[in-house]
């Protein structure tokens, strides 16, 4: 009795699915959906997890029928709802329509197994959190010139902490260009956040908790789009940022501010959050692909996910694609464990950003008036001549040896610290704690000494600062040993802008993958960007980490389609085939086509175009391996030839000529070695490899560039696999 009800059911819904496929019954399922029976009121069992579905096909994104947009959302809601009745009909979560088709949802272990056996299910994983792809460190530079101009009209969705809107750097200030047209987002209220929060430059806020759970939130965190952690509005300035905001610090004026973008708008989308615990804070998957599938309906044009992940196709990499299938630049973070993970987004359809350095501040510790140690320094003021003190030696009377050596809170002695430079050592605390202690100790300066590797840092300290690597301050203990009342100097150095090199955390790309990862490399070291005050009472604060360098290189995707009008996967290739050759990479797997251009030329010369319905035919299976027109090969040693497609986004024809370089190991032809492509024209062309003996090859790697008659350039990153 139990198997033929069991059939029947199944008939039922195989008949519902198939009738689905017409407008006519796409209407008459509407009665059907209230029909459906949602256990809401349910209290979920203690043994479930929340699971994230996805369902076969794509979300309303990815269609080509002309079915419109709410009859093609009802039918995914009935499809979910089918799937949900095989286990009692449970009330989702979340469900998602727009860039993926699912539904998030308190499931058993046994209900799960009975999901994932559906034959229209692609994918079920458990809810996990993520953490964010960077951290406030070192400083560096501005994201961009204070005078920058560009991205009217282009909308970008930052999906991470919030934002905090009362930076100057997020108003609604004069020439910010043209509205961006077919945006339809929304700004949602909250806690401390009303629902007329938003502006001209703030076009959209929205957030979502439910995945990473209210009752592991910390207390003090608001359950609005306001952000308390400082990640989001780094992100938010680095990208989109106004230009000409002033940047002033304990009552020093640093600069003039603006983002890669500064005329863009900007929605944000808050996906990550706060815990009690710091170790427990991150971006619940459930809330991430959420997320993206409401900034995919709002119609952002770029958006930027400065979050990592494991370097598989899961949940949010199918909620990515369904973003690039709505013709938007997904840019997302490799990820900042190179020494122990690939990077991040191993898919096509996102461009995966790895970090280099950028310009650092640099100061100087003067002895007397004999030689200077150079480190790294933020303040524009110095100090001194004074004398120096070596906190361990000036410990408070409460106060420990050890805790005075490394200048904790409460630890030094005024009475002997008062007009002094203090010695302190890095590690226990805050770097910019340290400075703290010496400026309630009523001292002047502060020099903070590595013991050990480590980076050397310049932050925003309460007094001039000079923070030295482990070497210089062995060279200060040895002046001070022959100097015991000897007076030092500390004076800011200004900015210094060293060739740019990879992160020595910027994780490379496996070499065994669908895909060439990272797409780029973008500055990620000490940018500079907005935060809540109550993050730090600068209200300015520098971050670094492959996060940072996606929002630089999402704001220079904004400048290309506002300026250019681009589709989505044209830009995306112009990101890549403009980028700069970075000093010192290894091989393409960690540097992908190089770094990003912050003014990226105004000349590509051609661009490698990809449908975005091809993205789905490729994770399918039905495009065959190697065929989609990425800006990027992967040749293994069981091919002899690869194919791509240019196409000439000039205003006039021009003899386009190939070329092959930097391979070490094998020979590299390209064909044609050239042709003539009038505007809008494409030509096919084959990379053909010749492998040398036989047996195993190691990697090699190179570039297949395309030069235009008018001085363009636009290169790709070649890498032949064993």
């Amino acid at each position: 009795m139990a198997g033929r009800a069991s059939a029947r059911r199944a008939g039922v819904r195989r008949r519902a699915l198939a009738a689905a496929g017409s407008v006519a019954a796409l209407v008459a399922s509407v009665a059907g959906l209230v029909g459906v029976p949602m256990s809401a009121s349910a209290a979920p069992a203690a043994d479930t997890a929340l699971y994230l579905v996805t369902l076969d096909g794509a979300g309303t994104s990815g269609h080509l029928g002309i079915v419109p947009r709410t009859l093609r959302q009802l039918r995914l809601q009935h499809q979910q709802d089918l799937v949900l009745a095989e286990v009692g009909s449970p009330a989702p979560v979340y469900r998602w329509t727009t860039a993926l088709n699912g539904f998030a949802v308190r499931l058993t272990r046994g209900q799960a197994a009975t999901v994932a056996a559906d034959p229209h299910v692609a994918l079920v994983e458990k809810n996990a959190v993520r953490r964010l792809a960077g951290t406030t460190g070192p400083s560096g530079g501005f994201a961009g010139s204070g005078h920058r101009h560009g991205g009217a009209g282009t909308v970008v969705g930052v999906v991470d902490t919030g934002i905090w809107p009362d930076n100057p750097l997020f108003a609604a200030v004069p020439r910010l260009g043209r509205t961006p047209h077919g945006f339809r987002g929304a700004c949602q209220a909250g806690e401390g956040w009303d629902a007329d929060r938003c502006n001209r430059k703030l076009v959209g806020a929205r957030w979502f908790v439910d995945g990473f759970g209210v009752d592991r939130v910390r207390a003090s965190s608001s359950l609005s789009p306001r952000d308390d952690e400082g990640h989001g509005s780094q992100m938010a300035s680095i990208a989109a940022g106004n230009a000409g905001v002033s940047v002033l610090v304990h009552g020093h004026r640093l600069g003039s501010y603006g983002g890669l973008a500064p005329q863009a708008r900007l929605a944000v989308y808050k996906a990550c959050w706060t815990a009690p615990d710091p170790a427990d804070d991150g971006c619940a998957t459930a809330d991430l692909v959420t997320a993206i599938d409401r900034a995919t309906r709002d119609g952002v044009d770029v958006l930027n996910l400065s979050v990592g992940g494991p370097a598989s196709f899961d949940t949010v990499e199918r909620a990515l694609l369904g973003a690039a299938e709505a013709d938007i630049v997904v840019v997302a973070a490799a990820g900042n464990h190179g020494d122990r993970s690939f990077a991040a987004h191993p898919s096509p359809w996102v461009t995966t950003v790895g970090s280099t350095t950028g310009v650092v501040r640099r100061g100087r510790v003067v002895l007397g008036s004999g030689p200077s140690l150079t480190g790294a320094m933020a303040s524009t003021r110095g100090t001194g001549p004074a004398r120096v003190v070596v906190g361990a030696r000036v410990a408070a009377p409460d106060a420990t040896r050890d805790q005075a050596r490394v200048c904790t809170p409460g630890s030094l002695d005024a009475a002997r610290v008062r007009g002094a430079i203090v010695l302190c050592e890095r590690g226990s605390i805050g770097r910019v704690d340290k400075s703290a202690a010496v400026a309630g100790a009523d001292g002047v300066g502060m020099v903070l000494a590595n013991t050990g590797p480590g980076s050397v840092d310049a932050d925003f300290h309460s007094v001039p600062s000079v923070h030295l690597d482990k070497h210089a301050a062995t060279r200060l203990r040895h002046w001070l040993a022959g100097h015991p009342h000897g007076h030092i100097s500390l004076r800011p150095l200004g900015v210094g802008h060293p060739p740019a090199r990879l992160s020595r955390w910027s994780p490379g790309g496996d070499p065994t993958a669908a895909a060439l990862k990272p797409d780029v490399v973008a500055p990620g070291v000490g940018l500079l960007g907005a935060v809540p005050p109550a993050v730090r009472d600068t209200r300015w604060d520098f971050v670094s980490g492959t996060s940072a360098a996606t929002a630089y290189t999402s704001g220079t995707a904004a400048l290309l389609r506002s300026r250019h009008g681009w589709s989505a996967s044209v830009v995306r290739s112009v990101l890549a085939t403009t980028a700069a050759p970075v000093t010192g990479a290894p091989s393409v797997l960690r540097g992908g086509a190089g770094r990003v251009r912050s003014t990226p030329q105004a000349r590509p010369g051609v661009v490698y175009a990809v449908d975005p319905h091809d993205y789905r035919d490729w994770l399918d299976g039905s495009m065959r391996a190697g065929r989609l027109n990425t800006p990027s090969l992967l040749i293994d040693d069981d091919q002899s030839t690869a194919t791509r497609t240019i196409t000439n986004v000039g205003r006039r024809a021009l003899y386009f000529s190939s070329s092959a370089s930097g391979f070490t190991r094998h020979a590299v032809e390209v064909r044609p070695a050239a042709v003539r492509l009038a505007p809008g024209e494409s030509a096919r062309f084959t990379v053909r490899v010749e492998h040398h003996g036989t047996g195993v090859h190691p990697l090699d790697d190179g570039w297949v560039s395309w030069r235009g008659g008018n001085g363009s350039e636009a290169r790709i990153p070649v890498l032949i696999s064993r």
